[in-house]
């Protein structure tokens, strides 16, 4: 056999070079298709959420709302690191600029850019030292850090107190009022005892729920029906909160008048109150109970009534499975309606069939009586409709009412569950604003590990030390194995 001729150097050369150069094209490929993936996914992307409850995921009322605006929006974020909401702020922002290529968001430290914070005071002439600023075609709203978080009450004794980051119903109003030629104005009536939106009262005050109104881009404003010839046509929507005399008859005139061109309105009655609203609303197909709708399965000191399930409509759509809280209502029920243009009632929240409608309200221990009391389920909520005839598609402004058999409900006092969602989506519904039904405020949850020193020794060693060793120990016994 003859011996194999060796290889000469230049051949040995030749195929180094094709071994390095096929090497450098295969890392060249490589590179060219990871940078052709990138690229692609920059652009062909899709975003979800791995946290719990999905905290910074955007409602379907944001994300409406996003894609309605066409025009540019600019975001200055001018708060401080340390703020309480400064991370929950950061993330719900992120996820507006995520889904709107048109917003555009600048984070401004205000202790480490003093000039650039100077600069935005004088722009926007800003009062708050900490806000979040939205522009969009040299118009600005400004919403101050400071309304971003909510207080409520603590859940167990001992507890720190809730908190509710508000920020996506602050930021979205803030978005919608840049985006309307004017605001919607909200009247309250006076004079009959009603409650006042200028009330700050702990219980029995409106304070709270008019400023969720306004925050919702709407003006309110108090109307006294005796000093008025009419109603104003720029009075968007007519509320009637718990009053506790009787209207005159020229004021009843003048909510019908202002019903016949094409009102809303929303009352709320208390039960065991005359209000001589009965007739009117009576021509609306609804009788006003002269009861209070009690539940024993359903409330937790026999004064409150709560409700979790609702019938189906737009302003309860989003609010299943939340608790609204009513304290002593009374019934608000449908009775045949006499005439051709028949308006559509629809119930908004009722008793469970274990409750009733109670005639005897001052008896301490309530119970039905077949003869007298009304079986459930009972609605103490309900919303009416005039003016579209079913089956012609005409463009006619209906009149809209919403009736509910409580006013403490939304009090100060009484700002609880989902009852701020009940009227504020009650309110967007008689205003056409369905774009507005329920952003609520969420609440912040803040998970602790508690350990105690000889945990975080072992933490220390198992994270610092340990896990490294190992790793290290790995490398070591894979490099001995290569060298043998």
């Amino acid at each position: 056999m003859e011996p194999r001729e060796s290889s000469s150097p230049l051949s040995c050369r030749l195929r180094r070079l094709a071994v390095r150069a096929n090497l450098l094209a295969v890392i060249g490929l490589a590179l060219a298709i990871f940078g052709m993936v990138n690229y692609l996914s920059m652009r062909h992307y899709a975003r979800t959420h791995w946290n719990r409850g999905g905290f910074t995921k955007l409602s379907d009322k944001s994300l409406r709302l996003l894609d309605s605006t066409t025009a540019d929006i600019h975001v200055v974020a001018l708060i401080r690191p340390s703020n309480e909401a400064y991370d929950s702020v950061a993330a719900l922002l992120q996820e507006y600029a995520a889904r709107s290529p048109r917003l555009f968001v600048e984070s401004v430290d205000p202790d480490r850019n003093l000039a650039r914070a100077e600069q935005l005071a004088r722009q926007y002439r800003l009062a708050a030292a900490e806000c979040v600023v939205f522009d969009i075609g040299g118009r600005h709203q400004v919403v101050p850090a400071a309304d971003l978080l909510e207080y409520g009450y603590p859940a167990a004794d001992g507890d720190k107190p809730r908190r509710a980051f508000r920020g996506e119903q602050l930021f979205g109003s803030a978005i919608h009022a840049l985006t309307q030629a004017a605001r919607p104005t909200v009247c309250f009536t006076r004079g009959h005892g009603e409650r006042s939106p200028d009330d700050f009262d702990r219980h029995s005050g409106y304070s709270r729920i008019a400023a969720r109104l306004r925050d919702d881009n709407l003006d309110v404003e108090t109307l006294d029906l005796g000093e008025a010839k009419a109603i104003p046509n720029d009075c968007a929507l007519l509320v009637v909160a718990g009053p506790v005399q009787e209207f005159a008859p020229f004021e009843i005139a003048l909510v019908r008048d202002y019903l016949d061109r094409k009102g809303r309105l929303l009352l709320l009655l208390d039960a065991r109150t005359k209000t001589g609203l009965e007739p009117l609303l009576q021509e609306w197909g609804v009788l006003l109970g002269d009861d209070v709708v009690v539940d024993e399965s359903r409330t937790l000191g026999g004064r409150d009534l709560h409700v979790s399930a609702y019938p189906p409509h737009a302003i309860t759509a989003p609010l299943q499975d939340l608790a609204s809280v009513f304290f002593l209502p009374r019934s608000i029920r449908a009775q045949p309606h006499a005439g051709g243009d028949k308006p559509a009632i629809s119930e908004l929240a009722a008793c469970s069939a274990a409750g009733w409608a109670e005639f005897d309200p001052d008896d301490p221990s309530p119970h039905f009586d077949p003869q007298v009391d009304i079986p459930g389920p009972v609605p103490v909520a309900v919303a009416i409709e005039r003016g579209p005839v079913p089956g012609v598609h005409v463009q006619i402004r209906p009149t809209r009412l919403v009736i509910v058999g409580d006013s403490d409900f939304v009090s100060n006092s009484g700002l609880m569950g989902a009852n701020a969602d009940l009227l504020m989506n009650s309110v967007n519904w008689l205003l056409d604003r369905e774009e507005g039904l329920a952003v609520s405020p969420r609440t912040l949850e803040e998970f602790r590990l508690v350990m105690d020193a000889r945990q975080l020794r072992r933490l220390f060693w198992a994270v610092v030390v340990a896990l490294p060793g190992l790793v290290a120990a790995l490398g070591l016994w894979v490099a001995w194995q290569r060298r043998r």
